[in-house]
């Protein structure tokens, strides 16, 4: 079975701020780590291989420091991995994003199941792994707590709002992790020392490296979705209690009295 794992570098921290010109975050100088919920995809695909076998590489796209978390994923026994980084990428939003890891893939060769994290914690919009799938023309599946292999299907337990579903998909496919669904492992400081900075197992793709160099699909010029102005929330400790009366009621009286309804 070949795996692909995408996973993305992230704010270490909540506490960033925010480039009043551009309405961007300032990352620069900020602690980053991999996505939390890319650690439960990584662990369903490395549980995958070492029981069915194959091969396991992650994905991952931003600017050279992302470099990092590629690397961890090895050293947790992913066998290589590729960074699409090229500043005509930058600045994409979910679609442009999806269609950019789709031309990484494609460029990669063939899989059969890829994996990602139900959303990112710097985004959260939870598109990116549909969308991706739909640029790949694959079936997928969300919110997925069990995988297991069948044949050339795989089947899988996933959990939606109100009811637990447990279906099959046939490979290749990709499929969305869901949150806290195993332990992730830590990595291996064995193959930290014997792979070092995993330079013979890391790729670098850049905008030439590509099947479709057409730039109105890329970055911010292949992104319909436009962010006016990114802000901090005002931040305060006022608080109200509500010690007697009907609670329901007189929470819709402040809700009314702020206008907020």
């Amino acid at each position: 079975m070949n795996i692909i794992v995408c996973i993305k570098q992230v704010p270490g921290t909540n506490k960033v701020n925010v480039d009043p010109v551009t309405g961007t975050l300032i990352r620069d100088g900020v602690a980053a780590k991999m996505n939390p919920y890319d650690l439960y995809a990584l662990e369903m695909g490395l549980r995958l291989k070492e029981k069915y076998g194959g091969t396991l590489k992650v994905l991952s796209m931003g600017p050279f420091s992302a470099l990092e978390v590629i690397r961890e994923a090895i050293y947790m026994g992913a066998d290589g991995g590729i960074l699409i980084s090229d500043r005509k990428f930058g600045g994409a939003d979910v679609l442009a994003t999806s269609y950019t890891l789709c031309s990484g893939i494609l460029a990669m060769g063939e899989f059969d199941l890829i994996l990602t994290g139900k959303q990112t914690t710097d985004g959260d919009t939870a598109q990116v792994g549909s969308e991706l799938a739909e640029h790949l023309k694959v079936p997928h599946a969300a919110y997925v707590r069990e995988l297991e292999l069948e044949g050339d299907r795989l089947r899988y337990v996933s959990n939606l709002d109100n009811k637990t579903v447990e279906a099959t998909i046939k490979m290749p496919c990709l499929v969305c992790a869901d949150g806290e669904v195993n332990t992730p492992r830590l990595p291996s400081f064995k193959r930290k020392m014997e792979y070092g900075n995993c330079d013979d197992l890391i790729k670098i793709i850049t905008f030439d490296d590509i099947i479709d160099r057409d730039e109105t699909h890329y970055g911010l010029k292949g992104s319909p979705t436009q962010v006016e102005r990114i802000f901090e929330p005002d931040k305060t400790k006022e608080k109200v209690i509500i010690a007697e009366g009907d609670l329901a009621e007189e929470t819709f009286k402040i809700l009314k009295d702020r206008k907020y309804i």
